[in-house]
């Protein structure tokens, strides 16, 4: 392994840690870090919690797909399935993979898959990097309607399967009662369950792509360990119905992804890289105000996963948080500034291809950023939730926060208990005892919330106010 632990082709886009310009200065840097990773873990973020929801979701998952009795494999992916998001606060993302397709690298053998699986060869070749279009190779005597009037002709009398037709035929899919649909974005189809669960949905294909997996596997690194690499590898590949903006076939165009992979090495980063990962969603949402996705919480994870790779874990600590945020968002302004970030799994792909920014929004984003790097510690309180918890009394905080984590644990068993009692037509038996005593110990607890709340002379409206205030 090499020493420095960098790549040679990016040295100075995910440097290793500087050193601070004073004794004094670094003192007020380590301080602010170590106050910020505790009122982080207060707020929600803690290593408990984070695993309490991987572990929830990971179940709710394993729910959903016993549900479609060996037809597809549901997935919970995104922040929910990291962990790093409340019950409330953002979209679930869901993937569900079609277990009857394969999809196959030109090193993989066909004839290892029974004859109900329908078999997808990728061709790579005049696509951009980590996108494929799909020639058909053998239609299995199982396939479900939505992949099969999915397929066009290339113009050469060879099937192809088309991500924009296939994404549509999904749209048609008859949904629960209590379900409404909105309109397509990109590969999902979002909806909203009984008017405050909102999903976005992604149906994909198993993608089996040993080459692309190995090569990203074999580079030198201080992180992942080994053991952890070689899991990543074994949960392989998913292709999204998503081609590359502007290409002549985007409409016949396929995106590697490695959700589960992607999930595991979320799962291995340490507690400081984690809330690394967190502040820098928070600058995205409360600083920077993306309007299109120019900038996506996946943009900041790749940077947090590059920095992971390239610097010793020992480095990352309670007392090197802002730190390692400050390099953090100077990799962000060298990324805005060149229009270049390598995606961590395919390094060829440049996630800043198609951003859509903006001149006008570009140099207001690098301003700012530059602005927050002169900053130094105090940059911290441009975040609204970590300004109110820096002057809030810690008793109180405390309080709440202890509150608002046993409130999201009751959510979570909650929702996998409905999984378990949902019928054919999406609704559960609200008589299950387990879903009572969840339900009456989570009024308890929003009224003590409620008690509170007035006791100190804040306006309460009513009890579902409350949980939505606390969940988001």
């Amino acid at each position: 392994m090499a020493e420095s632990g960098t790549r040679p082709d990016e040295p100075e886009r995910f440097p290793r840690q500087g050193n601070m310009s004073s004794k004094q200065d670094l003192i007020q840097w380590e301080n602010t870090s170590v106050e910020t990773c505790t009122i982080l873990s207060w707020l929600g973020y803690g290593q408990e919690i984070i695993q309490a929801r991987k572990d929830a979701y990971r179940e709710l998952g394993k729910l959903l797909t016993a549900r479609e009795c060996g037809e597809a494999t549901y997935i919970i992916a995104g922040s929910k399935g990291e962990g790093l998001s409340s019950f409330l606060e953002s979209d679930v993302d869901q993937m569900v993979v079609n277990n009857r397709v394969f999809c196959l690298e030109d090193v993989v053998k066909s004839s290892a898959f029974p004859g109900e699986i329908t078999v997808l060869r990728s061709l790579s070749r005049r696509s951009y990097h980590g996108h494929c279009r799909l020639l058909l190779e053998r239609r299995g005597t199982i396939i479900h309607r939505e992949v099969n009037d999915a397929f066009c002709d290339d113009g050469y009398g060879r099937e192809l399967l088309s991500s924009d037709l296939f994404v549509n035929n999904w749209s048609n899919e008859r949904l629960a009662e209590g379900t409404v649909q909105h309109e397509r974005a990109g590969p999902s189809i979002p909806n909203t369950m009984h008017g405050h669960l909102h999903r976005d949905i992604v149906h994909a294909l198993h993608y089996y792509c040993p080459n692309i997996l190995s090569k990203w596997a074999a580079r030198p690194r201080h992180w992942p360990p080994p053991e952890v690499a070689q899991r990543v590898v074994s949960l392989g590949a998913v292709l999204t119905p998503v081609g590359f903006k502007g290409s002549e076939y985007q409409h016949v165009e396929w995106r590697v992804c490695f959700n589960a992979g992607e999930i595991e090495l979320i799962s291995n980063l340490n507690d400081t890289q984690t809330k690394l990962y967190v502040l820098l969603k928070m600058i995205k949402n409360d600083v920077l105000h993306p309007r299109k996705k120019e900038v996506s919480s996946y943009t900041l994870k790749n940077i947090v996963l590059w920095m992971a790779e390239n610097n010793p874990q020992a480095s990352f600590h309670k007392k090197s948080l802002l730190q390692w945020l400050h390099e953090a968002l100077d990799a962000l302004r060298v990324a805005l500034i060149t229009l270049e970030l390598p995606y961590y799994m395919i390094p060829e792909r440049n996630l800043m291809a198609t951003s859509g920014l903006d001149e006008e929004q570009q140099r207001t984003w690098i301003s700012t950023i530059t602005d927050m790097l002169n900053e130094g510690p105090k940059m911290i309180l441009r975040l609204p939730k970590i300004r109110k918890a820096l002057i809030a009394h810690p008793e109180p905080l405390r309080w709440y926060s202890g509150r608002r984590i046993e409130l999201e644990l009751l959510s979570l068993m909650r929702m996998n208990r409905a999984a378990i009692c949902w019928d054919e037509n999406g609704e559960f038996d609200q008589t299950d005892a387990i879903l009572q005593a969840l339900e009456r110990r989570r009024n308890e607890v929003i009224t003590d919330v409620c008690v509170r709340m007035i006791m100190e002379g804040s306006r309460v409206i009513n009890a579902q106010a409350i949980f939505d205030r606390i969940m988001m």
